[in-house]
């Protein structure tokens, strides 16, 4: 028995909505399946479910993945889930960035201080001087 891993139309017309399903590849397209793997709603392009370890179990049996639910597959590998590598899984590379330690406040210097003040001396005598 060939089984595969592919869409089975569920929804309206003009509404369409897709299972992922492992299924007799005799079968017709909407006929008994083994096993129900997710759902995928084309028109919002929104993966509802996904039970990516039995995906995972099919695949490893021998299962033929289409190219339609592949193309899924991959999609959904790239928002962050494990990549499957036969039986065992991979974790996807996350790049850290490094973390930015804030600059020590430096104490004013002296003469900064020495400088501040006589500039409000200035202030204080010309706005006296004007009056």
């Amino acid at each position: 028995m060939a089984v595969k891993i592919r869409f089975t139309r569920i929804g309206k017309k003009h509404a369409p909505v897709y299972r992922i399903v492992a299924i007799d590849s005799r079968r017709k397209r909407d006929g008994k399946c083994l096993e129900n793997l997710g759902t995928y709603n084309p028109m919002t392009k929104d993966i509802i479910q996904f039970h990516e370890e039995r995906i995972n179990y099919w695949i490893s049996v021998g299962a033929i993945v289409t190219d339609s639910v592949a193309r899924l597959i991959k999609i959904k590998q790239k928002q962050g889930m494990p990549k499957a590598v036969g039986k065992k899984t991979v974790e996807p590379k996350v790049k850290v960035a490094a973390e930015k330690k804030p600059k020590p406040a430096k104490a004013p210097s002296k003469e900064s201080a020495e400088k501040a003040t006589s500039d409000k001396k200035t202030t204080k005598t010309k706005t006296a001087s004007k009056k």
